[in-house]
């Protein structure tokens, strides 16, 4: 991994939401967790995990 890829990953994971849902994936692991129990731990809108999932894909 390149050093402006590790500083991108950080960067997203920098963010509290974001923190919480990888925390929470990685905690699940392979058996997953499914959308809407992270929308509801968090208390936000769809869209808005959408937003900080589509973050974290994009790393």
């Amino acid at each position: 991994m390149q050093l402006e890829e590790v500083a991108k990953a950080l960067k997203e994971l920098g963010h509290p939401t974001r923190l919480f849902i990888f925390k929470h994936l990685v905690k699940a692991g392979e058996q997953g967790l499914p959308v809407g129990e992270l929308q509801k731990q968090l208390g936000i809108p769809g869209s808005t995990l959408s937003h900080h999932i589509s973050a974290l894909v994009s790393v």
